[in-house]
């Protein structure tokens, strides 16, 4: 008897960890499945640019169980799952999941990797981030915007994810080195305190082009001497880089 309590008690704990984290009793699964398939149309028609005709399947998979519908807009929640950019509030939007996958990708994170992300957003990407390393620290400009994403992260049960109201141009020097950086708006260059916090073996995925044009997403790659290299990807669209510099 003692024994069938325990593992009652233990379906149940899993079950609320499960809901927590939106994949229990969830209504929008079978969207989201849908949207992986978007993603992966998206990837073949655009083999070309990215070298590859299917990404990383962890990746993918993190894209399939992520709730995007709980970082958008109330009244927007009918198109959670479409395969395009969203407004967030602020100015800003969450990325196209496409660009997400593919930059996630890019970076080529192993479980034990060292992430800063800069510009949380709603907090989507820092959630997918979190599904594949233990280590995320996310930095948002925007106030009310990063502190709602940190209180969004927590209730969905990412309470791993470090973030912080600042200018991302400056990274997060006390929290460096970072074996992966991650940019979600576009900058002018690369920033050198990004460059300096990147571990030695490390990646960073960053668009790079002027304000409200078409820029390129690069992939920086550091190699052991610190020398860096970086190859374009495709073009993208990003809301600018904001701050002091």
């Amino acid at each position: 008897m003692g024994r069938l309590f325990r593992l009652v008690a233990l379906a149940g704990l899993m079950a609320l960890l499960a809901a927590g984290r939106g994949w229990a009793g969830d209504a929008y699964g079978q969207e989201r499945r849908y949207m992986v398939r978007l993603i992966e149309a998206d990837v073949r028609d655009t083999r070309r640019y990215i070298g590859k005709e299917a990404l990383d399947p962890r990746v993918m998979a993190a894209l399939g169980r992520v709730p995007r519908h709980e970082f958008v807009p109330p009244s927007l929640r009918t198109a959670a799952y479409e395969n395009r950019p969203l407004p967030i509030g602020h100015g800003q939007t969450i990325s196209q999941p496409y660009i997400v996958a593919l930059m996630t990708d890019l970076l080529g994170l192993k479980p034990g990797d060292r992430v800063l992300e800069i510009g949380t957003g709603s907090g989507y990407q820092a959630a997918i981030l979190a599904e594949l390393v233990d280590q995320v620290f996310t930095i948002e400009i925007i106030g009310p915007l990063g502190r709602e994403a940190g209180e969004r992260l927590r209730r969905l049960g990412y309470p791993k994810i470090e973030t912080r109201i600042g200018d991302g141009y400056y990274g997060w020097e006390e929290a460096a080195p970072f074996d992966a950086i991650v940019v979600t708006a576009a900058a002018g260059h690369i920033p050198p305190p990004l460059i300096a916090q990147l571990r030695p073996g490390g990646r960073m995925v960053i668009p790079v082009g002027s304000r409200f044009m078409t820029q390129q997403l690069l992939l920086v790659e550091k190699d052991a001497r610190g020398e860096l290299t970086s190859r374009q990807i495709l073009p993208v669209r990003f809301v600018p880089l904001t701050g002091a510099h």
